[in-house]
């Protein structure tokens, strides 16, 4: 514990056990609707018809809830887990299935871990723009951009952006085909 409190400093710590309380209470509402009020007086600025299931948020002592920005007709499954490290943007109209994970940021540990210059952390926001649908495990990578109109299949993992208008699939997430969507 000494070693994660000199990491972070007493400020994040502070805030981070402040959190986790407020956290406590958000686990409590068990209607969507209530989910998004509360996340909005945490922050979060979340449009009209937003759905939010059971989603799971970590890393709310860095940037936090006030990176998060959600339009209006959205929907966030049951357990996907959230990384508030660094900016999340939903557009309107995109949904996010059950259990998809999305990263903010890496980091193999403590500033001193033997990997750490071989693989340096880094932190970037997540974009989701409008109509995106992202199926149940996929799994976001920081700095990751999902194209309009995309649908991503279950169980990917994106590494990169994926264009719009396209189904992408696999580990990792590759265009499978174009979509010929009119508006």
């Amino acid at each position: 514990m000494a070693s994660a409190l000199k990491e972070i400093g007493i400020k994040k710590a502070l805030k981070f056990g402040y959190i986790s309380i407020l956290m406590i209470f958000y686990r409590m509402i068990i209607f969507p609707q209530l989910r998004v009020l509360y996340l909005r007086l945490l922050g979060a600025k979340i449009g009209k018809n937003v759905i939010m299931h059971n989603a799971r948020f970590f890393n709310y002592y860095r940037l936090g809830f006030k990176g998060v920005k959600i339009g209006d007709n959205c929907f966030i499954g049951d357990e996907s887990l959230i990384d508030l490290t660094e900016k999340i943007v939903i557009a309107d109209h995109v949904t996010i299935a059950q259990r998809v994970t999305i990263l903010t940021h890496t980091n193999v540990g403590y500033k001193d871990h033997p990997l750490q210059k071989y693989f340096p952390s880094i932190a970037k926001p997540v974009i989701f723009e409008r109509g995106s649908f992202i199926g149940a495990n996929v799994t976001i990578l920081p700095g990751t951009k999902i194209g309009e109109c995309t649908f991503i299949a279950a169980g990917s993992i994106v590494t990169k952006d994926i264009p719009r208008y396209c189904l992408a699939a696999g580990v990792p997430a590759k265009v499978i085909r174009e979509l010929n969507i009119e508006d």
